[in-house]
């Protein structure tokens, strides 16, 4: 007899420790933002985050997971997600989404961002401040008793309906905890009332991928870089949360990134 994955959720305690982990992600990533410009190399930023990680006691949650070979997933312009760092200058206009993970005391931290080096194309600010528009569209979804369809549901109709850009369906967000990805999924899109039934204290990741083109995404021959099928621009923006009856509670910090964006004359923040 098969048996569904209960969803459960997490102990105070176990969400304690995944806060910490998901404070130190945030950290890095405003790290990150802190360094990003035309010039440096996605190695040159995963080598930086890397040691930061390795510095504060923790463990890279990416590196060596499903064999992939770096510590930020990092996916400019056309990539949606899980690229791989190379020796690639950025250059201006470019948008880079960076993914990050990492492992300690035997839980998960995961959040990602989109940042953007000036001058953007037409439409791409539009994007990037869309794509983050649903991420809390999303996250004010996440209560007892709603389902994962009211949160794509959120996610899909700002991002679509309302703004005509396109949700990727092929990946999804997730629940968090020992294992990066734990059930249940969290599709970008739904329909409301559909979908497994959040519990409170489940810890899940939102993470909408939007394109500025069409939904349909291909893989490079690396086996892991997701890139728009048609070529054009794509977002991602992802945020850890808790599922609680007074609202959902961020695990990651955005704000803390914002501030090393506002700092960093090479970014514009969106």
């Amino acid at each position: 007899m098969l048996f569904k994955s209960r969803i459960r959720g997490k102990e105070e305690y176990q969400i304690n420790y995944l806060k910490e982990n998901c404070m130190l992600v945030s950290e890095t990533l405003a790290l990150v933002a802190a360094n990003i410009k035309a010039g440096i190399t996605g190695l040159e930023l995963d080598e930086m985050a890397e040691e930061f990680i390795r510095s504060k006691g923790s463990v890279p949650g990416f590196k060596g997971l499903y064999g992939f070979p770096a510590t930020l997933c990092i996916s400019p312009n056309e990539e949606v997600v899980h690229g791989i760092p190379n020796n690639q200058p950025f250059r201006e206009g470019d948008i880079i989404s960076i993914d990050c993970g990492v492992i300690n005391n035997g839980f998960y931290g995961d959040a990602a961002y989109t940042f953007a080096i000036p001058p953007l194309k037409p439409g791409v600010e539009k994007l990037l401040k869309v794509t983050k528009e649903a991420l809390y569209l999303g996250i004010e979804m996440a209560k007892p008793g709603k389902r994962t369809g009211d949160i794509g549901f959120a996610i899909q109709h700002h991002c679509e309906r309302l703004n005509k850009f396109s949700v990727v369906r092929e990946l999804v967000g997730h629940g968090l905890g020992e294992k990066l990805h734990e059930p249940p999924e969290i599709p970008n899109f739904g329909k409301r009332g559909k979908g497994p039934k959040l519990v409170e204290n489940l810890v899940i990741a939102i993470e909408p991928m939007v394109n500025m083109g069409r939904k349909e995404i291909k893989q490079m021959p690396d086996g892991w870089t997701v890139l728009t099928r048609d070529g054009s621009y794509s977002a991602h923006f992802e945020h850890s949360v808790v599922v609680r009856s007074g609202g959902a509670e961020l695990l990651s910090n955005h704000e803390i990134i914002e501030e090393s964006i506002k700092n960093n004359p090479f970014l514009a923040l969106v």
